[in-house]
Parts: structure tokens; C-alpha cells; sequence
């Protein structure tokens, strides 16, 4: 899918931007921009995309995303008004000073930096660590700023607990009107996921035939509608399961598919693990954290 181009603001005075938001929408545009992106969800529930990656995410989630790594964030259905509270930091590679990235012992820094192209989940201890500095950072002013951005980076670039999100580092530059049209299709398709979608009903909502609709969407995401549709239902469906408040066989119809032996052959396919299997490992994970 063709993003678009974000500036994101940062003032003169500023070497890199920071923002605490407590009643964020996180905006719906499919976008890109040159800074990295430290992206700590405080509270709040949804859909992310990035790169080629679609994922349900929730409270206490921590991400790094490279250079012009597309992404957007979608609130759940009907949390539209719920509360959402994040911290952000925005910075390009240089913004601490090109010679920077040419000292020996700043090696590991262009490492992260290429590593977080293809974005990072940051987990652990690390996570721990880089919270509370993403919190100190928030408050801290002149040098202070400074020695924080590079405290969160000395840890990042030396942890080994982050987890690639994307298969591969795409990006593609697109027009507003294409924008515009495939952030019309996301949008149609997260608000109904749970009914059934015909490929002309979605065609007809940005003005092509079927046949027509198919290639281009093919060719703008390297996926299938089909495939793309699956991705979402299922995101929702491990979100479900992780939640643990409904049987599999509810979440099956509650994602809008039509029959159990459909919906698990689906799941097995996109997260190689039955639902079952999937909801033992989050409970497990969870375990092992308390």
C-alpha cells in the first residue's frame, strides 16, 4: 500500500520531538516520514499496520520504527471516545550530530538504526528501561533532553530483546489521491470486518470494476483483498482470544467468519498455530512475567 508523506513538526528551538498525549487519536492516514519513531502506547486498544504487518496492539506496547517505515494505528470499534495516552519521540539518525554515527564507540547506533527498518518490538527489561527514560525525557529540558534521547538509544542498541515486525523493508511513494483511495478501503474494511464484504461492494466505493479493483489493490499491497481481509479478522480474533472472555467458536463468528473449520484453517495459516495453541502461549507469556 502507497503511504503518504508526514511532516512531523519539530520545533526550531527543538533537536528531536517529543510528545505526551493523554486523549490521543492517533490520526488514520497511511503515512511515512524520515524520522525514526519511538512509539510507547501508555493505554489503548486497536489495529496497527506497518510495512507488510497487520497486528492487534494494547496497554504497554513499545515499538520502534525506522526511516519511512509506512505505518498507522486504528482504535478498536466503539473505542472511538475511550481514552488513548501515548509517548512519542521523533528524531532523525543525526539529529545528535552526524560525527556522532562515525565514532567507534557509537558503533552499535548505525546497527539499530538499520535493524529498526523493518521495525522493532521492544520487549522485557528493555522495555522497562526505555519507558521510564521515553517518562524522564518528557520533563527534561536543554542537556538533560539530550542525555536521555542518548540513554534510550545506548539501551536499545545493546539489548537483544526486540523482535522484527515487518518480512521485508518496502516503501513506495504515492499521490494524495491514492492516499486518499486506499485509506477509504482500510477504513471500509475495519468497520466492517465482522459482515461479509464482497470485492464489488468495496470496488464500487473508490470507482472500479472488480476486475480492475483486484489488480490494482494486488498491486499496491502485494496482497490479495482476500488476504488482507483475513489478516484483520484474524488480528481481532487473537485479541479475543488473549482477552479469554468468549469460546473460540463466538470469536470465530465475532470476526466475521462463517463457519468454525473456515476460521481455524485461516487462523493456522496466518499465525501457524491453532487458536488453542496461540491462546496457551499468550498464558503462558503472561505467567512467566508475574
Amino acid at each position: 500500500m502507497k503511504p503518504h508523506f508526514h511532516r512531523v513538526p519539530i520545533k526550531s528551538q527543538n533537536s528531536f520531538s517529543i510528545r505526551h498525549e493523554k486523549d490521543s487519536g492517533f490520526g488514520t492516514v497511511w503515512h511515512y516520514h524520515p524520522e525514526l519513531e519511538l512509539h510507547y502506547l501508555v493505554k489503548g486498544k486497536g489495529v496497527r499496520f506497518i510495512g507488510d504487518n497487520i497486528s492487534n496492539f494494547t496497554d504497554g506496547e513499545l515499538i520502534l520504527l525506522g526511516q519511512n517505515l509506512p505505518h498507522t494505528w486504528r482504535v478498536e470499534e466503539g473505542a472511538e471516545k475511550a481514552p488513548v495516552e501515548v509517548i512519542i519521540i521523533h528524531f532523525l539518525p543525526e539529529c545528535l550530530g552526524a560525527d556522532l554515527l562515525l565514532l567507534p564507540e557509537a558503533y552499535l547506533i548505525p546497527k539499530l538504526y538499520e535493524k529498526a527498518k523493518k521495525g522493532l518490538i521492544i520487549e522485557g527489561e528493555t522495555r522497562e528501561k526505555v519507558v521510564a527514560q521515553m517518562h524522564k525525557a518528557v520533563t527534561s529540558q536543554n542537556l538533560d533532553r539530550l542525555i536521555a534521547l542518548l540513554s534510550i538509544l545506548k539501551i536499545l542498541a545493546e539489548s537483544q530483546e526486540t523482535t522484527s515486525i515487518t518480512s521485508a523493508h518496502a516503501f513506495y511513494k504515492s499521490n494524495d489521491y491514492e492516499t486518499l483511495r486506499l485509506n477509504k478501503i482500510y477504513a471500509y474494511t475495519l468497520a466492517n470486518y465482522k459482515q461479509d464484504i464482497s470485492l464489488q461492494e468495496v470496488a464500487a466505493l473508490v470507482n472500479l470494476g472488480t476486475t480492475s479493483f483486484c489488480r490494482y489493490f494486488k498491486m499496491m499491497t502485494k496482497k490479495t483483498y482476500n488476504d488482507f481481509l483475513v489478516e484483520i479478522r484474524i488480528s481481532h480474533a487473537c485479541r479475543f482470544l488473549v482477552e479469554d472472555r468468549f469460546p473460540t467458536e463466538v470469536i470465530c463468528f465475532e470476526c466475521g467468519f462463517n463457519n468454525v473449520s473456515n476460521f481455524y484453517r485461516h487462523f493456522k495459516k496466518v499465525t501457524d498455530m491453532t487458536p488453542l495453541e496461540y491462546k496457551r502461549k499468550f498464558l503462558k507469556a503472561s505467567s512467566e512475567t508475574l
